[in-house]
């Protein structure tokens, strides 16, 4: 498929008077945003859209794939996405990217089945792949090398950060207040604005001759899908289960192919060039295992707090608000710093501070205090996370050549992706075989105290016998979840560790990487 597109002018300093940077952040945000979160808005959902009889969604499997819909779409066509930004212009696939997003949200909130609720997510994770990637390449192309362009991709990363506990509270707050379809009703009027203002604010990308890769997105994108679609599986199945064990197998046996096709074709989708270099291939891989940390973070810890301690979905949604906070103080302090100090003491500071964190988590029980317990450690995290997001966004973009540059953005965002889908699908199965061992233990126990009370002549009532196992299902959940905090901790030190040893690029080369960057006009 042969592609030819015009090429835009491009300039250095624009004319006085037609720069609109911070509008052109501000769409940017919102739609980085938007997409983020709703990775996350609508888990907490989920049961008032089961309740529904309407969606006929009253399997367990079917009421899952609202949510793994949406992430096998974007995760399986990111790469795909950025390339035919990099082809066809980067500002023309985002703003039909977030179009067919809007389009798709109104179809969600209005699906009558739950098949059409699920076709509406995977539209949705359609637009989010055309989008998400030109959203960052874009960042190149407006804002000019240093100290604006360290700005944008602050906010951008801290969208980024930021986006799954936004989705955590917006979703509760919805959900109780107007019902579940506000979570896919709430985009559209957003996705129109953005829609509406991009091409106003946001110049097109500088267009390139080249062949669109036919091999490459077939083996890529289906390569992904078979991936995350085997982890999101095994996460709620078994790692055993063939529908978990055959799509990996194949998933991973194609995208040994994909590596082939690359490394032959002329204009290849992914150009093995961008994740060969050390400091991409670095911030990729540590992209990876820091958000399979955190996104695990927020799953476990959204089910301790409603199922262990009790919190309803607005209350839950509004725990994880600390952590936006620290994200957007934490994206103040990189950004300050990063023209300074060197990346790797950045990152690799806030991976620990991150660490530390999730190790905090790991000494939660179930008459554990949010203010004492939980808000302190949901804040160091954040603080940690937001260090580590930042010069990350920064170093696995800076330096690539102008044709790569959604390619680039688009590989950021496929390792945020399946490193969620990594983390989940990981620690469930940590977490599943700590609770089935300790529940055995505690049931033991529980039934030699029944049997010596028994003897004893006292037979416990069935209100004490429910109690009794809730209470051991109470603390069954809270010992399994202590295990996936150290796993996840686990995760997490390994990625700063990483970031320490190899990420070696100064601080210097990001304030002076040579990409030429356009302005908005």
């Amino acid at each position: 498929m042969s592609v030819t597109t015009q090429k835009s002018v491009e300039t250095t300093e624009p004319p006085p008077g037609t720069r609109h940077l911070g509008i052109a952040l501000i769409v940017i945000a919102f739609a980085q945003l938007m997409i983020v979160l709703d990775a996350t808005i609508v888990n907490i959902a989920l049961p008032r859209i089961q309740r529904d009889a309407s969606q006929h969604l009253s399997q367990a499997d079917q009421v899952q794939w609202v949510v793994t819909a949406y992430a096998l779409a974007l995760g399986s066509l990111l790469l795909l996405g950025g390339r035919l930004g990099d082809l066809f212009g980067r500002r023309k696939m985002f703003v039909l990217g977030v179009g067919i997003f809007s389009i798709a949200s109104l179809l969600g909130g209005l699906a009558p089945t739950g098949t059409l609720l699920i076709s509406a997510r995977v539209l949705q994770g359609v637009g989010a792949a055309l989008a998400q990637p030109a959203a960052l390449a874009l960042i190149n192309t407006t804002f000019p090398v240093g100290k604006q362009r360290n700005r944008a991709m602050a906010v951008y990363a801290a969208m980024s950060g930021m986006g799954a506990a936004v989705g955590l509270i917006l979703g509760g707050f919805l959900t109780q207040t107007l019902g579940w379809e506000w979570t896919f009703f709430i985009n559209v009027p957003i996705g129109l604005a953005v829609a509406i203002a991009a091409p106003r604010v946001l110049v097109e990308s500088e267009g390139h001759d080249g062949r669109l890769d036919i091999p490459g997105a077939v083996t890529a994108t289906a390569g992904l899908f078979g991936i995350v679609y085997g982890l999101s599986h095994a996460g709620g199945h078994s790692w055993g289960d063939a529908l978990s064990l055959v799509p990996l197998g194949l998933g991973l046996a194609l995208l040994v192919v994909f590596v082939i096709v690359e490394s032959r074709v002329q204009h290849p989708l992914l150009p093995l060039r961008i994740v060969a270099d050390r400091t991409r291939g670095v911030s990729l891989f540590a992209m990876l295992i820091v958000g399979a940390g955190m996104f695990a973070m927020f799953f476990f810890l959204g089910l301790f707090l409603q199922q262990v301690l009790g919190y309803s979905p607005i209350k839950s949604g509004l725990a994880f608000l600390p952590f936006s906070a620290g994200i957007v103080i934490a994206a103040g302090i990189a950004t300050n710093v990063v023209a300074r100090i060197d990346p790797r003491w950045i990152a690799g500071f806030g991976g620990l501070l991150a660490t530390f964190g999730m190790w905090g988590f790991t000494h939660l029980s179930v008459d554990s205090g949010y203010w004492s317990h939980l808000f302190p450690y949901i804040v160091i995290m954040s603080l940690g996370m937001g260090l580590v997001f930042i010069p990350l966004t920064l170093t696995a973009t800076a330096g690539v050549r102008g044709d790569d540059a959604g390619a680039a953005a688009s590989a950021l965002n496929t390792m945020q992706q399946v490193g969620g889908a990594v983390g989940i699908a990981a620690l469930t199965t940590v977490f599943t075989h700590a609770a089935t061992a300790h529940g055995k233990v505690l049931g033991a126990a529980a039934a030699a105290k029944a049997k010596a009370a028994a003897a004893a002549g006292q037979t416990p009532t069935s209100a004490q016998v429910a109690a009794g196992k809730h209470q051991i299902a109470l603390h069954v959940q809270t010992y399994a979840s202590s295990h996936v905090y150290w796993v996840a901790a686990g995760m997490i030190l390994i990625g700063a560790l990483s970031l320490f040893a190899f990420l070696t690029v100064s601080h210097e080369h990001l304030q002076t990487d040579g990409n030429a960057a356009a302005h908005v006009g």
